[in-house]
């Protein structure tokens, strides 16, 4: 089961250069659903398994790694 991001404790988007995200975490966007939008770029969706697990964002350079 997919945890509820509006109780989770929100992070700042784009404050790390890497993350590491799970299968729960699918479909993989960034900013991510926990992450605070006001200061972030346009939500994109990102290829993480089509990419062989990991996968960099286009706009802030954050890369997600898949950890599973």
């Amino acid at each position: 089961m997919r945890p509820n991001p509006a109780a989770a404790p929100l992070i700042p988007a784009n404050a790390e250069n890497r993350y590491e995200v799970t299968r729960a975490d699918l479909p993989l966007s960034c900013p991510m659903p926990g992450m605070y939008l006001w200061n972030s770029h346009p939500r994109v969706y990102l290829p993480i398994e089509d990419e062989g697990g990991q996968s960099k964002c286009m706009y802030c350079g954050a890369v997600y790694v898949l950890k599973d």
